[in-house]
Formats: C-alpha cells, sequence, structure tokens
C-alpha cells in the first residue's frame, strides 16, 4: 500500500488550527483507498495518510462516504473495512449528475455548460456522444436506454 504522505492535493494547512477546504478530508480518504487498490480499516487509511488525523476523524470521513455512496464496507474484526465504488473519474461523473439533477431546467444547465468547454473538451464531448471508434476514454452507446437512461437524460425506473 502506498502512504499519502501530507504533500500534495490533499496537504492540510501550515498551522494545527487551518482549517481545511470542504472536501479536502474526503478526496485525502479516497485518494488513499484508491492507491491500496484494495479494502482498508480505518487505522490502514490512517497510516495511508501518514498519521496526521486521528482515527476518529478517518472513521467519521469514512462513514460521511459510506452515507453518500462513494465507499463500501465489509465486516473486518469488530469494525470495517472500505472500498471506493468508483474510481476518480467515476465519481466525478457521479457529482456532475448530482448537481446537474438539482436543476428543474436541465437543459439550460446543459446549455451552459457545453457553452463553457474548451474547443478540446467539445470535439471530445461529440466524439463520446457519436460513438465514434478510437475515443478517448469509455464510448458512450447512441442508445442510452443501454445505459439505464431514458432518451431525454434520466433515469430508467
Amino acid at each position: 500500500m502506498g502512504v499519502v504522505d501530507g504533500s500534495g492535493p490533499f496537504a492540510g494547512g501550515s498551522g494545527g488550527d487551518a482549517r481545511r477546504p470542504a472536501g479536502e478530508l474526503e478526496a485525502g480518504v479516497l485518494a488513499a483507498l484508491w492507491a491500496a487498490g484494495g479494502p482498508l480499516t480505518p487505522g490502514e487509511v490512517q497510516g495511508a495518510l501518514g498519521g496526521s488525523l486521528a482515527r476518529t476523524t478517518v472513521t467519521t470521513i469514512l462513514t460521511r462516504l459510506y452515507e453518500k455512496g462513494a465507499v463500501t464496507r465489509d465486516r473486518f474484526g469488530r469494525g470495517f473495512a472500505y472500498t471506493p465504488t468508483e474510481d476518480s473519474p467515476g465519481l466525478t461523473a457521479r457529482r456532475m449528475h448530482t448537481e446537474l439533477a438539482k436543476e428543474e431546467d436541465r437543459s439550460t444547465v446543459l446549455a451552459r455548460f457545453v457553452s463553457q468547454l474548451s474547443d478540446e473538451d467539445e470535439r471530445l464531448l461529440r466524439t463520446l456522444l457519436d460513438g465514434e471508434a478510437g475515443a478517448p476514454g469509455e464510448a458512450i452507446s447512441g442508445d442510452r436506454t443501454a445505459l439505464g437512461q431514458d432518451r431525454a437524460g434520466g433515469d430508467r425506473k
């Protein structure tokens, strides 16, 4: 298992009283889980983070991630071992869907999102939507019903 050494994008502030930006602790815990490639207990996550957080803090973060559906947990001794439900791109995509679902006027939100894409990202999105062979990342089927969504982008029940 790799060690998240307290430097880089998940490092805390310089002072002990400095507050971390919202979501930074969760991001650090997820990074430790992704780096491990397998389930970790809260104590193992704490170690992977360099021991800078109390074990109870790590357990609280893991519990919140579990409640959000970002990790699963299985019994391990008297506690739990945690595994991320998705990789980083999958989690980002889920967050984007969550934000989109909050808005009543989805078409305006999507239009504004697309209007702010760089030319390169717009080409990539067009390629993915068209399902062209050789597209980077995962190809998107032209028939979204195969993805569990109706043509309007909503979830099928």
